[in-house]
Formats: C-alpha cells, structure tokens, sequence
C-alpha cells in the first residue's frame, strides 16, 4: 500500500449525522454551493470520488507535465477508476481534460470565463433552433457578477459585443505583448475588434491569493495558485463548517418508498466499505458526465431507466465546444517571450442575424517554435489535432520565428442521439457499467468550423505569416467543456430539472453542472456553472 492510500484509510469518512444538504462533487460547482449553503448555516457534507491534491506537490506535477513521456497523467487520471467507452461516429477522448478530485476539472483549465450572451438563452425564439432555457439572461446577471468576484476575473470594459453588465470585473486584464500588437494591427486593417479575455487569474494579488507570475503551464497546472480552481472555494466551505469527504465515490441514489425524495447517498471508502450518507437535500455537482451516470446506474422499482428519468432524456443532448484552430509563422518580435495568458478575443462573430452559421469565439495565442513535447503530443494547448509534418518528432520543420494560433470555440446545436450512456459491457473498479460517450457533429457545425478557419486564415495571412495550417473541419478538437445530459426546461416530458434545477421526478434532488444546459453557446461553461450554482444555493437556502 502506499503512503498516499495510506493516509487514505486513515480518514474518518464515516457518514455524517442526518445533515441537511449533501453535495456530490468537490469541483467549482460544489465547492460554491457548499461556501454558500454553509455560510448560511446549513449543515452540509461533500462527497467527492477522487483524492485531495496537496498543494505542494503542484511543483512535481508541473515537471511532471513538462516531460514528453507524461501521458497526460499530471492529475492521476486514468487505470479502471476512470475507464469509458467511446461508440458514436466521433472518437471521444474522455479522460484528456477531465480530473476527479477536491478542485475537479478547475485544477487543469484554462481559466476563461466570459458570460453567455443573451441569445444563447432565446434560440428558438430567435432563429427556430433547439429550444429555449426557461430563463434567461437577465435573471443569471446578477449571478454573473457574484460568480466574477467569487472566482477572481481579470477583465476590462473594451468589450463592445458584451452583454449588459452592472459593474466592472473585480480584477484589470492582463497587459498584452508584442505578438499581440501584431495581431492587434492586422485585426484591425480587416476590420475586426479584439478585446481582452475574461479570466479567472490574478493580474494582481486577490482574496489571499499570488498574482499570475508567469509558470505558462496553467493547462494543466497552476503551481503559484494565481488561476482559480475549485479547492478554493471547498477550502473555504470547510472553514464555514462544511465537511468534505475525499476518496469517497458515490455509487447510487436510494430514494423512500414512494420515489419522491432521495434518502441518501451510497459511497464506497478506500477500503471497499459501503455507507450510506443521509441528507435532508441532495445536490449533483459531478459535471456532465459522472451525473447522468450516477442517475442512469440508480435503478429500483420505481425508476427501471434510472432516477429522475420519467423523460428518457438522463444523458441524453450531451454538447460539447468543437474548436477550430489555424497556425502559422512570423518573425519573432523584440521583447518578452511569450507567456500563457492569452489576453485578446474577439466576441464579433458571436451574435448573428442568421441561423446559420453559429456563433464564433475566437482566441488570439502566443507561441514560440515547437518543442517536442507538443510535438510529441500532438497538442496545441486546446486538444486540437494538427496533421502537419510539425507533429512528427524527425523529420519536422524547424520554424525561426513565432507559431501563433488563432483558436475558435463554435456552436453546437443540442442533438438528443448525442449522449452519455452505459455501457454494460465495461466495467470501472467498483463494478459498474462505465460511462459511453455518443458524439457526432451536424452541418451546421462544420459550416461554423470552415468560418471560423476563414477568419483566422485571414488574420494570419494579412499578418505575413507563412507555414500555415489549419485544423479539419470535418473531424475538430475538443474543449472537453461537458454540457446538456439533465437539461434544463418546464416541462416534465422533455427535460429533466426545472428552472430552480430540481429535478422533476425527485422533490428534493437538484444538479449544479453545466448538465442542465439547454444549449452551449460558444462560451467557455465555467463562469455560467458558478453563476447557476449561487442561484441554486440561494434557492436552498430560502427552502429551509
């Protein structure tokens, strides 16, 4: 046994007494909600599956990162725990972002958190796709700036295309560098705006923590703790009486006789014992795969296809961000190298007229020659696959200058056949059915990636830049942002929570993830999970 599983079992993770909310998953999403509930003098208990990290050891994990052997292993994800399958028409590489432990899936991000904008809530009504949410904008706005001073947003004011705001972000953006003034001039003889990017790193000292000094490995490690992640806000649920319960897997749902309520929680500990937490509310905070597993894997009498299932739709209108990705090569500039904050966007081919093509984010990235590491990988920092010869260790070019990459999260539209299943033939390390990922994009979306690549070919070619490739429309990256499988609506039949996120089935069982999103946006999800869990906390908080 090692030290580490050592430690492990010797953690009290008996359940605690009758506590009146219990949050499954210790990521952003549980780690808000529990500050908030317990701030608020609830009695609350966090079970997550995976370990606490140690902060320490952010060091050693980001060395770990830097080498080219390392497999994407920084967060220990992978092995049986983390088995899945994937059957659908797109190869879906599940566990490339994902990480299961106190601080979730924040721990590896990027740290963009811009807000949806307002027609990402109204595409029925405005162009006659997919469905409206039950709320829209201006009942999350207020939410919106809590999640912003919560988590830390650097950001200006010099975003024209925005949706309406009540206060400036709590942090200034991030100073730009050379490469970006050369961006900035070639935007501009195209007529395209750029503006600083939304993000939850410090550009200076904020709530106790360091200001950003420049690691560059913030994917898929912060050592300084300048970018937030959830431990943060578990840190401080914990030191307003919250409990949080580490290694402590949840297997199923138990509800009472009559299938109205949940009665608890049943959990493994690390040495295979069963137990079974009580809680007078049950909150799902295990993102938007774990979640509809979770419901899918909770069977009984009442519920044949799973808790909270009455519509069939548990797992089902799984979304994900495509990305569509152009690099090329330019002089290198005089001055600083560059480093990853990534300080420009352009949100001018977001809001559109037409129901087609979608909306467009684009991302303006810095880059030095390749090193082998991402030659090795394949990787530009986004998931995004390139085929050039720059991929191959030997034999590759070797560029005297700059790679820069223009990146562009799309839309994609809620698809019901896109879903995250069972698959019964698979078995993770407790004996259950591990998660399928179903995925395939429509026209439309690759009519959105192909504008995308347009664009960023544009920008690049009037920059002067040479050697450029782009990413295939027909087959993109991943931003792994999970988004869709509880979605949100009023009606019983066609979705599975409510506006106040409860599910309908269950009186006193309620999700917190970018699951219950009716649509995706093309907006990083982070900041609208944050906002909706401080709506969902606040909503328990006037129930007791």
């Amino acid at each position: 046994m090692s030290s580490d599983d050592e430690r492990a079992t010797q953690v009290d993770r008996s359940p605690s007494p009758r506590a009146d909310v219990c949050v499954v998953g210790a990521g952003v999403a549980g780690g808000l909600l529990a500050h908030s509930l317990a701030t608020a003098g609830l009695d609350v208990v966090v079970l997550e599956a995976g370990p606490r990290f140690e902060f320490d050891s952010r060091i050693e994990r980001m060395e770990r990162a830097l080498r080219p052997d390392s497999a994407r292993s920084v967060w220990d994800m992978g092995g049986e725990r983390d088995a899945y399958a994937s059957s659908g028409p797109k190869d879906y590489d599940l566990n490339h972002r994902r990480v299961k432990g106190v601080g979730g899936t924040t721990l590896h991000w990027a740290g963009y958190t811009p807000r949806l904008h307002e027609k990402d809530f109204e595409m029925r009504s405005r162009y006659g796709l997919a469905s409206d949410w039950p709320l829209g904008y201006g009942d999350l706005r207020s939410y919106f700036a809590e999640a912003e001073t919560e988590l830390g947003v650097a950001g200006g004011d010099d975003n024209p295309f925005s949706p309406p705001r009540e206060q400036d972000h709590p942090l200034p953006p991030f100073p730009t560098g050379p490469a970006d003034s050369r961006y900035a001039e070639a935007c501009s003889d195209l007529g395209i705006t750029l503006h600083s990017a939304p993000q939850a790193r410090n550009s200076e000292a904020y709530d106790g923590r360091s200001p950003c000094v420049g690691y560059s490995t913030c994917i898929p490690v912060c050592p300084s703790g300048a970018k937030y992640s959830g431990d943060v806000h578990v840190r401080k649920a914990e030191e307003a009486g919250a409990r949080v319960v580490d290694r402590a897997p949840v297997q199923s749902l138990e509800h009472d006789d009559a299938g109205e309520v949940v009665e608890a929680a049943v959990y493994n500990t690390p040495d295979a014992t069963e137990l079974r937490q009580e809680a007078r509310y049950f909150v799902l905070a295990g993102g938007g795969v774990e979640i509809p597993r979770l419901l899918l894997s909770s069977t009984s009498e009442a519920y044949p296809d799973g808790l909270a299932n009455s519509s069939g739709l548990v797992g089902n209108y799984f979304m994900e961000h495509p990305i569509a990705s152009v690099r090329g090569t330019i002089p290198k500039p005089e001055g600083q190298e560059p480093i990853f904050w990534w300080p420009l966007e352009s949100h001018q081919f977001y809001d559109h007229e037409e129901a087609t093509p979608g909306s467009i984010k684009l991302e303006f990235k810095q880059g030095s020659q390749a090193e082998p590491t991402d030659a090795i990988r394949g990787f530009d920092g986004l998931a995004t696959p390139f085929t050039g010869d720059d991929l191959s260790v030997e034999g590759g070019p070797e560029w005297d200058g700059w790679r820069l990459t223009i990146s562009a999260l799309v839309e994609m539209l809620p698809r019901e056949r896109n879903r995250v299943a069972l698959d019964e033939s698979r078995t993770d390390d407790h004996g259950n059915p591990v998660p399928n990922v179903v995925l395939d994009i429509g026209n439309r979306e690759v009519e959105t990636l192909e504008r995308a690549l347009d664009i960023g070919t544009r920008i690049l070619e009037s920059m002067g830049a040479t050697d450029i490739e782009t990413t295939d429309p027909e087959n993109p990256g991943y931003a792994s942002h999970h988004m869709g499988t509880t979605r949100m609506g009023e009606d019983p039949t066609e979705s599975v929570v409510n506006p106040q996120l409860r599910t309908h089935d269950l009186d006193n069982l309620f999700v917190a993830s970018s699951s219950v999103f009716v649509t995706a946006g093309a907006m990083n999800p982070t900041l609208t999970i944050g906002a909706l869990s401080l709506r969902l906390a606040d909503h328990i908080a006037d129930l007791d």
